[in-house]
This record gives structure tokens, sequence and C-alpha cells, in this order.
């Protein structure tokens, strides 16, 4: 009589508890899945969590464990990608396997989650309890794969499968055995009496295209994106474009497609991907981010710069909400796929970040007016707080704000907006004032130590030390620099003289030591600038010393312009000129003789030597090339040729 009375309470259990979990099913699909909310996930994540509490509160039995296990697949749904989602789902999904250990009378602790399920799959033959156990296999799968945990997703799926080689005989060029097994998966149908908010059949899909968009991005662990293993990555991505994800994911992978045909030269494919990123979800910025940088490579400015402002304007306004998956998907890839190099690929740029690359190209391609207008409201920018809205690190497109200042007065200089470039130039002057010691003493050559000792991270600290001291350096002397050049563009012959000199001076703050003169490309690179910026710096003081007439001052700075760099085409031509104005034309002829007979194409050699100058110097390189070499030329010629009929 009490056995019945027990199992009578038992049924009634059931059927409250089954009631339940079909009421919060349906108040969830009828609130519009997915897109009822935040507040509303968290409610149902509640009811759940309470019914589970409720069933767990008595001893596990076969007939009652197929609904706690279809309630706990449910409570998990909505525990994925929740901040504590990882420690706590993978407990849950414990507790139920030993539940299901416990009601068959077997035993499973201190057992690690993989040898539980395959104790479980492979001790436990009810049927009544396959279907549930393939559901909590598809969250065990997900949450493995949202750490990367492939190699214990393939033993998973084995189990399931109920075979140790099953996939293998159906591999192909795009699939792995993680993707064959998944495929081969025959997931049990959901019954009508336990309802899921999830299906499982709508979770393996997602399982496939997350893995073979994690694979192309992360394959096997071995990182094909990133090793240069394009052809492979493409394989798995144009896999994860055919399987079942919502348009933002869709448009991820369109993007992803696009970065690998771009790396493997393919720059007419990439943009056909990247388009289709861009179709399909129009709010993917970072697609046409890089759309700009294809064009970027292909060397087509006018499309660059048309897509540069297209994105500026796009973040420019207001962010939409981002795009809402199929309403009833509580697991989507995109939880599922979080990687450092798709992070990377998907990078949102800040509006400044676009503003800054629309001038640095404007610049590069001569376009001086819209640099000056580009620049000018970068520099407006800075005003509302830059520094809170960008990474200035390595991964974003600005440099440091010195440089952007140095750049913009080299575009106010050369829209010959010559008062604004020198103001722009006096504010990098005056912030680096107090940043620069008296005397910079180092090596030509200095290294980063590569142990990783503590007297090595010291060495290494006083190396980064003295690396943002000559960066400093090199920034106010530039400002110097641009002055001079400006003044001299104004009239301004001795503030010129002036500038420039201050230049020089600031220069020798630094102290190099070390083994001699050694090839331009092992110098440290700010060491390199900074030659480069006394070379501009002597030449340009002789040229204003042309104009005053002071041709032996000029003949110095220019002797001292090529002991700094040997064979500057410029510095030996000036040299050429001031030796003529001083009546040495026997000197002045065997120069000219001896830069006339080098190579034709050395000088653009030389202008290339070692590493590329910065930006913000590339107008003083134009200025400091020499402009009278047909006349000077003429007139030596003549010379030689009247001395050869005099002999």
């Amino acid at each position: 009589m009490r056995r019945r009375r027990g199992a009578a309470a038992e049924r009634g259990c059931l059927r409250a508890w089954s009631a339940e979990n079909r009421g919060l099913a349906e108040r969830w699909r009828e609130a519009g899945g997915a897109a009822a909310g935040a507040a509303a996930g968290r409610q149902q994540r509640g009811g759940f969590g309470e019914l589970l509490l409720r069933m767990r509160g008595l001893p596990a039995t076969l007939p009652t464990l197929p609904l706690e296990l279809t309630v706990l697949y449910n409570s998990l749904l909505f525990t994925m990608g929740a901040s504590d989602s990882a420690v706590e789902g993978q407990q849950q999904i414990c507790q139920g396997l030993l539940r299901v250990l416990e009601a068959c009378g077997a035993c499973g602790q201190d057992l690690s989650s993989e040898e539980l399920w395959q104790k479980v799959l492979q001790e436990v033959t009810v049927a009544e309890l396959q279907a549930p156990l393939h559901q909590l296999g598809a969250l065990q799968a997900a949450w493995w794969l949202s750490t990367g945990r492939l190699g214990s997703i393939i033993g998973l799926l084995r189990l399931l499968s109920n075979s140790e080689d099953l996939g293998k005989a159906h591999w192909s060029k795009v699939e792995n055995e993680l993707l064959s097994l998944l495929k081969a998966w025959r997931v049990p149908a959901e019954g009508d009496s336990l309802p899921l908010v999830q299906s499982t059949r709508d979770l393996k899909e997602i399982l496939c295209t997350s893995a073979a968009f994690l694979q192309g991005l992360c394959g096997g662990g071995l990182q094909e994106f990133e090793a240069g293993n394009f052809p492979a990555a493409r394989s798995f991505l144009q896999e994860a474009a055919g399987g079942f994800c919502s348009k933002k994911v869709l448009a991820q992978i369109y993007t992803c497609l696009g970065c690998c045909a771009q790396r493997m030269g393919k720059p007419q494919t990439a943009l056909q991907h990247l388009k289709q990123a861009l179709q399909v979800d129009f709010q993917c910025l970072p697609a046409l981010s890089h759309v700009a940088a294809v064009y970027h490579k292909l060397g087509e400015t006018d499309a660059e710069l048309q897509a540069l402002a297209l994105l500026y304007e796009a973040l420019e306004k207001t962010p939409p909400a981002a795009a809402s998956s199929s309403p009833y998907f509580l697991i989507r890839t995109e939880l599922l796929v979080h990687t450092p190099v798709l992070a990377s690929l998907l990078r949102h740029h800040h509006p400044s970040e676009v503003k800054y690359l629309l001038a640095q190209r404007c610049l590069q391609h001569g376009r001086v007016a819209d640099a000056v207008e580009h620049y000018l409201d970068f520099l407006a920018l800075l005003q509302e707080g830059l520094q809170q809205q960008v990474a200035l690190d390595g991964s974003s497109a600005v440099p440091r704000i010195p440089e952007v200042f140095l750049e913009a007065a080299s575009a106010l200089e050369q829209a010959e907006r010559y008062q604004d470039a020198i103001s722009v130039c006096e504010e990098v002057i005056s912030r680096t004032t107090g940043l620069i010691p008296r005397v910079l003493l180092l090596e030509e050559r200095l290294e980063q130590p590569e142990c990783p000792s503590p007297q090595a991270g010291l060495a290494g600290g006083l190396l980064a030390q003295k690396k943002e001291n000559l960066s400093c350096l090199a920034w106010r002397a530039a400002g110097y620099l641009h002055q001079g050049w400006m003044w001299g563009k104004l009239g301004e012959i001795k503030e010129a003289v002036t500038q420039f000199s201050r230049c020089l001076g600031e220069l020798l703050r630094v102290q190099l030591y070390g083994p001699g003169v050694e090839p331009t490309e092992n110098l440290l690179p700010e060491v390199e600038v900074l030659q480069k910026i006394r070379l501009l710096a002597l030449i340009g003081r002789g040229t204003q010393f042309l104009e005053l007439g002071r041709h032996k001052k000029a003949l110095l700075d220019f002797q001292h312009g090529l002991q700094v760099s040997p064979g500057d085409p410029a510095a030996a031509s000036y040299l050429v000129q001031a030796l003529w104005n001083l009546d040495r034309k026997p000197e002045a002829a065997a120069q000219w003789q001896k830069l006339s007979q080098r190579p034709s194409k050395e000088d653009g050699q030389q202008e290339g030597q070692g590493r590329p100058v910065p930006l913000y110097l590339v107008s003083c390189l134009k200025q400091a090339m020499f402009p009278h070499s047909g006349d000077l030329g003429r007139s030596i010629q003549n010379y030689l040729g009247s001395t050869t009929q005099d002999r």
C-alpha cells in the first residue's frame, strides 16, 4: 500500500514538473525567444533553475530522469553566455551525469568530465535516456567548442554515435574528423511531451557552423590563419559560410574569407567576399575597413578614400542595435567562436582613427587641401578627449600625437599656410620642453636583451626609456626644422637660420659612442631619424646662407651634411654650388664630374637607403632637393669646355 502511494506521488510530481517545464518553454516562445531581452532571459533561467533544484531534492530515479535532463538542458541554454557560464555550466552537466549513474546504481565520483561521459554512454543503455543524453551531449560539445577543446568533442561524438571510426570514411577536402562526426551524428527527434527551448537539431547545425568557423581561424590548434595556411583556413570558412548562422555571423565569415584571399594575393576575390559581407549585413563595418585596405594595396587611391569616407560616415552615426539572431536561438555561433584572431580581423575602428587615415592618405598622395581639412578635424577631436576614445597602441592606425601634429604642419606648409604651420610646430616644441634630458649618452646600436632575466628586464626598461627620449628629441628637432623651412618661404632668412640652428643645437644633446661608422641598417631607427633631421637642417641652413651670400658658412654646412650622410645627392649638389659661388671652379667642376659619373638610379637608391623616413619629414626631403642642377651643369660644362680649349 505504501509503495503504491509512493508511486502515485511520484507520478503526480512528474506531471506537475512536466507541466511547469512546458509552461516555461511556451512562455519563452510566446515572448519572442531571444528577442525578448536579457531581463526575460534571466527570469526564464531562474524559473528552470528553481524547477531543477526541486527535482534534485529527491533521489534520482529512471522514470524522472528524462524530464530532469530536459529541464537541465533548458536551464543551461540560458546559462551559456553568462559571466559564470564556463564553471557553472560544466558543473551542472557533470552533476546531471552523476544523477544518471546514481539511478543506475553506479558511481562516477572523482572522474573527469571526459571520463564521466565515457562511463555514462558505455554503461547506461536505457532507451528512454538516449534522447536526453544526446541533448546534454550537444550542450557539452558547445561548452568544449567555446574553450577550444576540439579533441574532447571528437571523443564525445564517437561515443554518441557508438563508433570509434565513424566519419573517417566521409572526409573530404573541406572536412576533418570533427566536421565529419558532427554531420554524421543522428540526433534523436524532440518529443512533444518534453519541449525544448532550442531544439537539439538546431544546436547541432550551429555546432557544425561554429566548428568550421573556429577551425578556419585556429584549425586543430595550429593557428591556420596566423600560420599563413590560408588555403586550409579558406576551406573551413567556406564550409562555415554554408552552415546555419545569423546574418551577422555570415557577414563575419565572409569578412574572414576576404582577409584570407587578400593574404593569398587575390585582391579581386577578397573584394568580392568583403562586398558579400556588406550585402548580408551592412552594419559589418570591419568589412568596409578591409575593403579600404585592399584598395590601398592595389594603389587605387580614389576607391580607398571613398571606402574610408563611407566608413567614417557610418561610424559617426549612432551605432544601431546589434542584429538579432533567430528568436529561439539562445546558443549561437557568436557565443562559441571568440578568438584573438577573430577579434583582430573584426576590430572596430573609432571614427577618429578613420579620420586620421583619410588625412594621412591624402597627404601621401598630394591631395593637400583635403589633407589639411582632415588633419584639422582630427586635431579638433583631440580637444574632445581622443585618448579616452582610441587605444593609442600598436593596434591603432593613429601614431603618436606629436607625429600627427608634425604631419598636420607638413600639410599646412604645402598648402602655403605657413603661419598656421609654424603655430602647430610651436605646440610640439612647447609640449616636449621638459621631456628630454640635457645629455643623451647611448650606443648607436642598442639591442633588446633576449634572455628573460631580471638584469635583462632592467636593461630592456632602460632601452625603452632611451628610445622614448630619442623620439621626443626627434619631434622637437623636427618642429624647429619645419619652422626653418617655413620662415625661409616667408622670406625671413635670418629667422630661418635661427630655427635651423636651434634644430641642430637640440641634436647636440645626443652623444653616440660605438665601434665607429656602420651601415645605416644597423642603426637604431630613432638614431637614423635624428641623422636624417640633422642632414636636412644642415642643408636648410646652408641654403639660407647662400641666399645671404655667406658662401663659406654654406660650404661648411654642406660639408658637414656629407659627413652625416656620405654621397647624399642634395648635399653634394649644394656643395658644388657653394664652391662655384666662391669661385673655386676647379674644385666645383671636379665634384660635379664625380657626382655626374654615378649610375643614373643611384639618387633614388640614396633616397631610399635604410628605413622609410617618417611622413612628417617627406616635405622637408622634397624641399632639400637641389633645384638648379640644369643651370649649374651647363655653367660647369661651359667652364670645362673653355679650359680644354685654353690647353
